[in-house]
């Protein structure tokens, strides 16, 4: 399609956000959830013209708005590719290849794909644009996925686990929020909840603002959900320890309650959650979410994961250079990330193991992509383990 399309339809996926407050993530997932289509359709009613999917021979939409087109025109998203080429079986780093250097080889190579298997069935998920009534639709295509993913958007389940906090009677707060193309990540913490870390933080000086973990050696507890809408992995409740110095997060990854997008086959045409199966799964996540806040806000489960940390965290490094060099290599972490890593050790102040781990959580705060930002996160403890064994 025409450049004006594309750059109009990049104004049509309302995803975007670093740090943000809860009301700003609900009125953006609100916005989504109007210009939300999804719909379960055969290879045959796909293809890919100048790079754009199309869609052709689905029956319209019929809604409290009226009648709305489902076919027409829907520019992928970097996520959307991704699925392309997983459905497909199209190497990726030959896709975005033909994406940026041949779109009419891209053309071909996915319609060839897409005819071989006719009757193969594909869900698409897309935001719309703002067409009048029975006008073909023009979008962004956020993913291609297996007809059998179950639907779990991020308001719904936003709103099921907040209930589920709520349900807890446990005191908390929502210290920031997440959006982007792939996941929502929010992050709660309890203050009520709060035990000292003095071993951890001896010697440590917030990278941000010098003020001593000696002064202020408290840890709060806490967790962050997670969901993606795309196929980019399950509802999570992961547990998340905050150290109050410097506001470094400490994901506890194997700890992590899951609820996975599996469903039975769905019929084709536009996908309706049926109110019985929605309501059975929001109850599930207000049930997972009561259940993460009792277990994860104790501090019996806060002082126990500080006492596995501190058994490494006091490791003095012979050589931190060489130290990191080897933990971010040993945990594919690229040279621009461990470059910064080592800034923040060195500003942090403490030449331990735990230093390491501090700086890995303290660099991923700076981090303005959301995704690489909470991966890095999930680092940190690993990252200790790593550098203290490493001497």
């Amino acid at each position: 399609m025409t450049q004006q399309f594309a750059e109009r339809a990049t104004n049509l996926a309302p995803t975007g956000a670093r740090n943000a407050d809860l009301s700003d993530l609900v009125s953006i997932l609100e916005d989504g959830q109007r210009r939300k289509l999804d719909v379960i359709a055969p290879a045959s009613a796909l293809r890919m013209r100048e790079g754009n999917v199309i869609v052709e021979g689905v029956e319209a939409q019929l809604s409290a708005r009226g009648v709305t087109a489902v076919d027409g025109v829907y520019r992928p998203t970097t996520v959307a590719d991704e699925g392309i080429s997983d459905k497909l079986r199209i190497p990726l780093a030959y896709l975005r290849r033909m994406r940026t250097d041949n779109v009419p080889l891209l053309d071909e190579n996915v319609n060839a794909w897409m005819r071989q298997e006719p009757e193969r069935r594909f869900m698409l998920r897309a935001f719309r644009g703002e067409n009048g009534p029975g006008m073909p639709s023009e979008g962004v295509a956020r993913a291609l996925l297996s007809d059998s993913y179950k639907l779990m958007d991020n308001l719904d389940m936003l709103l099921a686990a907040l209930d589920g906090v709520e349900k807890s009677g446990h005191p908390t707060r929502i210290t920031g929020c997440d959006l982007t193309d792939r996941r929502m990540y929010v992050r709660v913490e309890s203050e009520a909840v709060a035990v000292q870390a003095r071993n951890l933080l001896r010697g440590y000086r917030s990278p941000f603002d010098g003020r001593s973990g000696d002064e202020l050696p408290m840890i709060s507890a806490g967790f962050v959900i997670t969901n993606s809408e795309v196929g980019a992995g399950a509802y999570t409740i992961t547990p998340r320890a905050v150290i109050q110095v410097c506001r470094n997060g400490l994901t506890q990854t194997k700890d992590v309650m899951r609820a996975v997008h599996l469903g039975g086959k769905q019929d084709e045409g536009v996908v309706n959650w049926s109110g019985q199966t929605q309501r059975k799964t929001l109850e599930l996540i207000t049930s997972k979410t009561t259940d993460a806040v009792r277990t994860f806000l104790s501090r019996e489960y806060v002082e126990a994961k500080l006492n596995e940390m501190e058994a490494s965290a006091g490791k003095t490094l012979d050589e931190p250079t060489k130290t990191i060099e080897h933990v971010t290599k040993s945990l594919s972490i690229g040279t621009e990330t461990k470059d910064r890593i080592l800034a923040h050790f060195i500003r942090g102040g403490q030449m331990t193991a735990g230093g390491v781990m501090q700086a890995v959580t303290s660099t991923a705060q700076t981090l303005t992509d959301a995704d690489q930002a909470a991966a890095l996160e999930a680092l940190a403890v690993p990252a200790l383990t790593a550098a203290a064994a490493h001497g």
